[in-house]
C-alpha cells in the first residue's frame, strides 16, 4: 500500500517513514506543500499523512486545493496544532481525520485503516466478496473458509483487488499501489506476489484477464 507523507521536520519525517516502512507500507515523503501537490497530481495513494505547518504552501491550502480539484484520496492531518479552530478548519476543508503530535504509531495505523475503509465504503475491518475476505487489521486472507497469513506486499496486492470486487486491476495500477518512489520493480514482480497468494489460498483466488490484468471473482460481501 502506497502512502504519501507530507512533513517538513526531518527528524519526524525520517522516524515516521521508517516506522511505516517496517509495517510493510511504501512511503513517498515530501517536505513542503508545493511538492505535496505535485505528488498528488502524479501518484496514486491509499492515503495521505499531511502536516499543516509546511513551507511554501500550508497543509490547509494543499488540502483545500486537492478537494477543489476533485481529489478524494483519504487525508489524515498530523499536526502540533491542537487548537479547536485548526481542527475545525481542517475537517471543514475535507480532512478525513485529525491526529495531534505526539502520537502512538498504533493509533496512527488504526486511524489510517479507518479512513481507507470509509473511502472504500466499508464500515467494518473486513472487505471482500462472499468467497474471499481480507481483514485489514490482522492482514489475514480468508478464501473459501481457509485462513492464511499474507506478507506485507501480498496484503497490499489483495487490498487493491478487493476494494472493488470483480473490477479488473492492471499491472500498472497494482505497481502504483504497492511500490513507492525509488523502489526497484522487476518485470514479473506482480506475478510473483500473485503466485505467492495462490500458493497459500488456492489457485482460483485471483483470476487473470488476458491482456488487461487481474480480478477477484464474486459479489461484494
Amino acid at each position: 500500500m502506497r502512502i504519501l507523507l507530507v512533513e517538513d521536520d526531518n527528524m519526524i519525517g525520517h522516524s515516521l517513514r521508517q516506522a511505516l516502512a517496517e509495517t510493510g507500507l511504501s512511503v513517498d515523503w515530501v517536505r513542503d506543500g508545493v511538492l505535496a501537490e505535485s505528488a498528488l497530481s502524479q501518484g496514486s495513494y491509499a492515503a495521505v499523512l499531511l502536516d499543516l505547518g509546511l513551507p511554501r504552501r500550508s497543509g490547509l491550502e494543499v488540502l483545500r486545493r486537492a478537494r477543489q480539484e476533485g481529489n478524494r484520496t483519504p487525508m489524515l492531518v498530523l499536526t502540533a496544532r491542537d487548537g479547536l479552530d485548526d481542527r475545525v478548519s481542517g475537517l471543514d476543508l475535507g480532512a478525513d481525520d485529525y491526529l495531534v503530535k505526539p502520537f502512538e504509531l498504533r493509533e496512527l495505523l488504526a486511524r489510517m485503516r479507518a479512513i481507507i475503509r470509509r473511502a472504500g465504503g466499508h464500515a467494518q475491518s473486513t472487505i471482500g466478496t462472499t468467497h474471499t475476505q481480507l481483514d485489514l487489521a490482522t492482514r489475514q486472507l480468508v478464501h473459501e473458509g481457509t485462513t492464511v497469513d499474507l506478507s506485507a506486499r501480498e496484503f497490499h496486492l489483495m487490498h487493491a483487488l478487493l476494494e472493488r470486487p470483480g473490477a479488473i486491476v492492471s499491472r500498472t495500477q497494482l505497481e502504483e499501489r504497492i511500490y513507492g518512489w525509488g523502489e526497484e520493480v522487476t518485470s514479473n514482480a506482480v506475478e510473483v506476489l500473485i503466485h505467492g497468494v495462490r500458493r497459500k489460498a488456492g489457485a482460483d483466488v485471483i483470476r487473470n484477464v488476458r491482456g488487461l490484468g487481474w480480478r477477484v471473482a464474486g459479489a461484494q460481501a
